[in-house]
């Protein structure tokens, strides 16, 4: 066989790849990440900048399918209604195991993943055995990859009875035990390594045992990154003491371990797939919490079936404690790692990976006006349609001082010192100290360098980072803000020559809009509010007047706040409400709904859901019931009409036979009477005589008798 020429690159072969469940978290993100790889890569080393631009590639998903060189995704899907993903190159809707059993002979390698679903340890261990049974017919070689799950370690024996923290590595496969609820993962890892060991060349098999998963969108930890994102519960709980070492994964780095197996074929046929951490589950839950308030409080273990969103195979992973290291994945494979020193240390890249993968993306929204515009009532919709914060200054001020008061007392522990963003107890009484001489010297008013360091703090605040704001009526001049949300930049002359105008992302808004309208509307508006609506505001007509003319006098023409947006390339939108005579400015929310686009958080909750489900059936319920009741109303208005059409007719009816016999009797008097006169004498006489003398045939005789006794001949 000729060897190929140096400058000639040689062509690699794709190969076919099968997957259960595209649709599972492990199928999703496992599918797409081998979808992306070239075969054999991982055997090789690539350089740095190589590294970073598929590891780029990857994650953004812009390779399309079926790229020459890479794997070919193939398999099935856990809801068969679905189209399956992208990335897949074919999808197999089987009806009978023999369709699936074709299928299968035409992949280079299978892999089953039993993580997720109890229900698929059944097909695999077929697949496995009917994959073993026809080797014989196998044009090329093919691997049977198990992924399984570290649960089969859960119950083993620890190697070093005086130090249980001694990890457990591959070499000792042979000693696991498993948990009570994982013993059908036990048994057919046993299959698939025994019926790997009859043909080795023809058919390869392999069982790689994967700890928690972790990273994108989250599985078994997203119940509590979604508890913390929300910030609903005063602390993310975690079960037992916490103590308990919980092998993970990122789930890309296990698609990366699967790749290796794929490329590399290893020469031993059980590996452990976790990362370099030793992480306990408290300390976990306590990296997650940051997400949220950063609080974390200890629940007894029997609670954590009270938590809705865990299954019991979820609360078996959490309260594991195995102490496990990937020796021969980390000593043999090449692996470009996500996350190899676990979770803990790489919380922040998670974070933000479980927002993008989620679609869960702060909303930064900013209603400006003059005084009596409305900005309140329609960041109060606003903030219930899209479940952001309503941020009010008066509001912020009074939290403000209440967390220094709360401060204050307190003794500082080394967990708060550590914190950047905390302050001292003696920080935050000498604070609240200048907050309450400022405002005496100011008539109880606030100076705007304390209202924009509070201001700042709360959009800082991982709620709002989090959800998003929607901020009411603040700031209200330019150089408020230019304070609250410009930054400095060291290169002020620079900065002077390109009108660069440097600003805060994190927290500036997105969608400002701006209300207006005519001082003489606002005025007119402001006098026509029930006096209840205006006690206790500043809505009274001198407090009004005179906000108003200070709004006035700190936006004008020249210099407005909107400036700044301007310059920042964030444009407001001008809606002018005196076109809207709607008091409840429905057309007006409903522009701005749609200007800002869908939510981008969880939407109703399971209580919420069931809440809108409960109204629904109601107003369905209260639908029928009017329905029903109209229509029963109509049916006997309709009965009752032609009741009374019915009678009307009858009577009607007995009219005209009245009248017909009236006629007919009028009009037979003149007839009676001729018969009478004319005719009944000789028909009657005639009768008589008939009577008398009986003929053969009395009609002949009664015709002869009144044609000879006619009284006219006569």
């Amino acid at each position: 066989m000729e060897e190929p020429d140096d400058g000639q690159k040689e062509i690699v072969r794709s190969k076919r790849i099968f997957l259960n469940q595209l649709d599972t978290f492990v199928g999703k993100y496992v599918g797409k990440y081998l979808a992306q790889c070239v075969v054999g890569s991982s055997s090789e080393e690539v350089d740095q900048e190589e590294e970073e631009e598929e590891t780029s590639t990857i994650l953004s998903g812009s390779l399309g399918r079926g790229k020459e060189g890479t794997y070919q995704v193939v398999g099935t899907l856990k809801n068969r209604n679905d189209k399956g993903p992208d990335f897949a190159f074919e999808i197999c809707s089987f009806v009978s195991r023999e369709e699936l059993l074709l299928f299968l002979l035409e992949c280079d390698i299978i892999i089953y993943n039993i993580i997720e679903n109890t229900d698929q340890i059944d097909e695999a261990s077929w697949a496995a055995s009917a994959l073993h049974s026809e080797m014989d017919r196998f044009e090329a070689p093919k691997m049977f990859i198990l992924l399984s799950t570290i649960m089969t370690w859960s119950h083993t024996k620890p190697l070093d009875a005086d130090d249980p923290s001694v990890p457990f590595t591959e070499d000792d496969y042979r000693r696991r035990k498993a948990h009570p609820n994982f013993k059908d993962h036990l048994s057919i890892e046993k299959l698939v390594i025994k019926l790997g060991k009859t043909k080795k060349r023809k058919f390869n098999t392999y069982v790689v045992a994967s700890g928690l998963h972790y990273g994108m969108e989250e599985t078994v930890f997203h119940t509590f990154f979604k508890m913390a994102w929300l910030g609903d519960v005063p602390a993310v709980p975690y079960f037992g003491d916490g103590l308990n070492i919980v092998p993970c994964i990122h789930i890309r780095d296990l698609a990366a371990v699967l790749q290796n197996v794929a490329d590399q074929k290893p020469k031993i046929h059980y590996l452990i797939a976790v990362d370099d951490s030793k992480n306990s589950l408290q300390s976990i839950i306590k990296a997650i919490s940051k997400l949220g308030s950063g609080k974390v409080e200890m629940v007894p273990e029997e609670n954590a079936l009270l938590n809705k969103d865990l299954q019991q195979s979820n609360i078996d992973h959490l309260l594991i404690n195995l102490p496990l290291e990937a020796f021969y994945i980390k000593e043999n494979f090449n692996i470009r790692w996500e996350a190899e020193n676990g979770l803990v240390d790489n919380m922040q890249k998670m974070i933000q990976e479980f927002k993008e993968s989620r679609g869960l993306l702060p909303l930064k929204i900013a209603i400006v006006g003059p005084p009596g515009v409305g900005k309140t009532a329609m960041a109060e919709k606003l903030s219930k349609h899209f479940k952001l914060h309503h941020i009010k200054i008066k509001d912020v001020i009074l939290e403000s001082v209440r967390k220094l008061e709360e401060k204050i007392g307190r003794v500082d522990t080394e967990e708060e010192e550590e914190e950047e963003e905390e302050i001292t107890s003696k920080e935050a009484q000498e604070l609240l100290d200048q907050i309450r001489e400022n405002m005496e010297q100011s008539e109880g008013r606030l100076d705007d360098h304390f209202v924009i360091r509070f201001m700042k703090e709360k959009l800082k605040s991982m709620q709002c980072q989090n959800q998003g704001f929607i901020l009411d009526g603040f700031p209200k001049s330019y150089l408020q803000t230019k304070d609250l949300f410009g930054t400095e930049y060291d290169d002020e002359a620079t900065d002077i020559l390109t009108n660069i105008v440097h600003f805060d992302k994190s927290i500036t808004p997105e969608h400002i809009f701006a209300l207006d309208a005519s001082d003489d509307f606002l005025k007119n508006r402001i006098m026509n509010l029930a006096e209840s609506e205006v006690a206790g505001t500043h809505y009274t007509q001198e407090k009004f007047l005179r906000h108003l003319a200070k709004y006035r006098d700190t936006n004008t023409e020249d210099e407005t706040l909107l400036n700044f947006f301007e310059e920042i390339e964030v444009h407001p939108v001008h809606i002018d409400i005196t076109k809207d005579t709607d008091p409840s400015n429905t057309a007006l929310v409903e522009k701005i709904t749609s200007l800002v686009g869908k939510t981008r958080n969880y939407g109703p909750t399971p209580e919420e859901l069931a809440e809108i489900e409960r109204k629904q059936a109601k107003e369905q319920l209260l639908k029928e019931v009017t329905e029903r009741a109209e229509r029963e109303r109509r049916e006997a208005e309709e009965s009752a009409e032609k009741l009374a059409r019915w009678e009307e007719w009858n009577k009607r009816l007995e009219d005209v036979k009245r009248e017909e016999h009236e006629f007919l009797e009028a009009h037979s008097i003149p007839l009676r009477n001729y018969l009478m006169q004319n005719v009944m004498p000789t028909l009657t006489q005639g009768l008589i005589e008939c009577c008398k003398i009986r003929p053969e045939d009395p009609v002949d005789f009664l015709a002869e008798y009144l044609l000879k006794n006619n009284p006219q001949i006569e």
